[in-house]
């Protein structure tokens, strides 16, 4: 992990004969669907998923807590325990507090590894895996200190991810750019260009077996299978609870979106072909469809007009001096 100019890089190795939590990272551009793949994740019985954390990256990269060399000082347990989103998590302040309060000093690996640990003994279960989605630009940071936790990369074809973020009430990360006012179709196919090839770079600079990369399109139309081959790569045997993770729950009132009505496995709640404008598509590609290609998404329009081409160019060169500017990094592809 990196603060400054110093490199710190701090192993937590196996306890008790088993790989130590976090076990695994599910990440993915926002509005990709790891809402759903968290539930399905969770619905099994031997694994615990997180809702979003946001901080595990950030407390660390900002020193919030911690000494220069990374040793958790009880500071870190106030700001968590202050932290807005902390109550979701049913970790108690005080047990956080026994981790610090063990004797000798405490690596912030070892203190959020225990603070999963937390999670899965009030859940019942051994294994505890995080959900939040925007880890996907912060793999190589999260593989230092967990060398051993597997990252599932959900992705999403990116024009259906951009019907949901140009609806989207809440304000997504794509409108963070200025460029989101004259241009916010192109600007949010270039934050989930930037999302999707962070993920996929981190993924290829990981040892075998730690990276596996899911298609939405092939979870909601086939969701046993998809399921049994992503319990394969976690090494847990298939649960068919996992499809069934919505039963009990699916709420029918009107207004509802998708998420709130906890719905079963519903393939084509987005279809870019029959709600994206002509136009909308055409831009998007023009911004995103050498990714699109890459991963075998076709486009609607193969070549994009020369003038939708030089603006994209130019948005993108925006977006990269906005990120170097905010010492965010964009994708070597770019």
């Amino acid at each position: 992990m990196r603060c400054g100019s110093e490199t710190v890089i701090v192993r937590v190795g196996m306890q008790n004969g088993r790989r130590p939590n976090p076990y695994t990272f599910l990440v993915g551009s926002a509005r990709s669907g790891t809402t759903l793949l968290r539930r399905i994740v969770d619905a099994h019985p031997s694994i615990a998923i997180t809702p979003e954390t946001h901080w595990v990256p950030r407390f660390y990269e900002q020193r919030r807590g911690l000494t220069d060399d990374g040793v958790v000082t009880p500071e870190l347990v106030a700001r968590l325990a202050a932290y807005g989103r902390f109550a979701r998590f049913g970790v108690a302040e005080e047990d956080l507090a026994r981790l610090v309060d063990r004797t000798g000093p405490l690596s912030y690996a070892d203190f959020v590894s225990g603070f999963y640990d937390l999670i899965g003994r009030a859940r019942g279960k051994r294994l505890v895996g995080d959900k939040t989605g925007e880890y996907a630009r912060a793999l190589p940071t999260l593989h230092a200190p967990w060398p051993a936790a597997r990252f599932v990369h959900l992705i999403r074809d990116g024009r259906d991810v951009a019907l949901s973020v140009l609806d989207w009430k809440e304000h997504p990360g794509a409108s963070r750019f200025s460029t989101w006012h004259e241009d916010p179709v192109m600007t949010t196919a270039l934050w989930w260009s930037r999302n999707v090839r962070l993920g996929r770079e981190g993924g290829a600079a990981l040892p075998g077996r730690l990276y596996y990369e899911l298609r939405y399109e092939a979870l909601v139309t086939r969701p046993e299978a998809e399921c049994a081959a992503l319990c394969a790569f976690l090494d847990l045997p298939y649960d068919e609870a996992m499809v069934r993770f919505h039963e009990g729950r699916t709420r029918h009132e009107p207004g509802l979106t998708p998420k709130q009505a906890w719905l079963p496995i519903t393939p084509n709640l987005r279809n870019w072909r029959e709600q994206m404008p002509v136009a909308d598509a055409e831009r998007f590609e023009a911004a995103a469809g050498d990714l699109l290609d890459e991963l075998g998404y076709e486009r609607s329009s193969p070549q994009p007009c020369e003038e939708l081409r030089a603006r994209a160019t130019a948005l993108r060169e925006r977006m990269k001096a906005e990120l170097q500017a905010r010492n965010r990094r964009a994708p070597a592809a770019w």
